[in-house]
């Protein structure tokens, strides 16, 4: 009987050991549908993909999936502080294309993200700002207001910038839904595949910091 309590005691503490070890990192996806896997199988959204991936890799790194479909970055902000919780290490933001879609003006946009960065980096938390591109039918002066967003906040931050979300999936037909605007499952795993050096370059500053 107490060679059984004592396997069981060892299992116990070897399953304990593995969880925490499996969760080294806490990394947070704050976004809206193209990170909340719109309309996909729960295990081809983005956040999902991204875990995977990651794992592959040896990481050891929890992706949580802080993402509502339809969120502009008002939203995201109103919600900041109970979608990323005190154990983040990092954090992706992935907001402002609804801004753009709704023809919000881009300084609010701008505000929006600015207090978002702002309020995760005084937290210690290391941020990734997945920037976003204006749809050209708005004209180019709402483009040349929006598209310099992220890059200008993340200089501002010391945050790392990737800089499309979207790049290499954006308007292929074979990589979006039938609405021409969320990614697929194979359209996720380019944005996976893309965003990835720069995922493990802020995992890498989250382990340093």
């Amino acid at each position: 009987m107490n060679q059984i309590r004592v396997a069981l005691c060892f299992l116990l503490f070897c399953l304990s050991t593995t969880a925490v070890q499996s969760a080294d990192l806490k990394l947070v996806v704050l976004g809206d549908s193209l990170s909340a896997g719109y309309q996909l199988a729960p295990q081809d959204g983005f956040p999902e993909q991204l875990q995977k991936a990651l794992d592959a890799r040896g990481l050891s790194v929890e992706v949580v999936n802080a993402g509502v479909s339809g969120d502009t970055t008002s939203g995201g902000l109103s919600r900041l502080d109970w979608s990323v919780g005190t154990d983040a290490d990092a954090v992706i933001v992935e907001l402002g294309a609804n801004d753009a879609l709704r023809g919000i003006q881009p300084d609010i946009t701008r505000n929006n993200l600015n207090e978002i960065t702002r309020r995760l980096r005084d937290r210690g938390i290391e941020v990734l700002l997945a920037g976003m591109l204006a749809p050209r039918n708005l004209g180019p002066e709402y483009a040349e207001a929006f598209d310099p967003i992220y890059s200008d906040l993340a200089q501002a931050h010391d945050a790392l910038l990737y800089p499309f979300f979207l790049e290499g999936v954006a308007l292929n037909p074979n990589l979006n839904l039938s609405d021409g605007m969320h990614p697929n499952a194979d359209g996720v795993a380019i944005i996976v595949e893309n965003i990835l050096p720069k995922v493990e370059e802020l995992l890498a500053k989250a382990s340093s910091s």
